[in-house]
């Protein structure tokens, strides 16, 4: 079996099991904070801080943080395995790409926490 160190998951169905649940972690979240936004008629500043204030809220987005970096890692190296055929380029922007993941998953993990 030929395994590429730039795929996360171990294989094809590991993937695609990884970018399914990650979706579902990403409706889940977007769902609630929608429902979250429409219930709260005047949304304030001490309405949103105490929402993320509380630790099951700061868990709840750093699983959908990790989510979105899980998402975007796969679903990037899919659009750029298919669309990119020079191997550099490819292997430049996939770089770029997850780095720039990673800056925001520390970035949101500082600012969630920081709260």
């Amino acid at each position: 079996m030929v395994t590429n160190a730039a795929s996360l998951g171990r294989s094809g169905v590991h993937d695609f099991i990884l970018i399914r649940a990650s979706a579902v972690i990403l409706a889940c979240y977007t769902i609630f904070m929608v429902g979250f936004i429409a219930c709260s008629a005047p949304l304030t500043y001490e309405i949103w801080q105490g929402l993320f204030s509380t630790l099951l809220m700061k868990v709840f987005t750093l699983l959908a943080l990790v989510a979105v970096l899980i998402h975007s890692w796969i679903g990037i190296w899919q659009v750029l395995t298919d669309y990119v055929k020079n191997v550099s380029v490819r292997g430049l922007l996939q770089f770029v790409f997850v780095v720039a993941a990673f800056c925001y998953l520390a970035a949101g993990i500082l600012i969630v926490w920081g709260v």
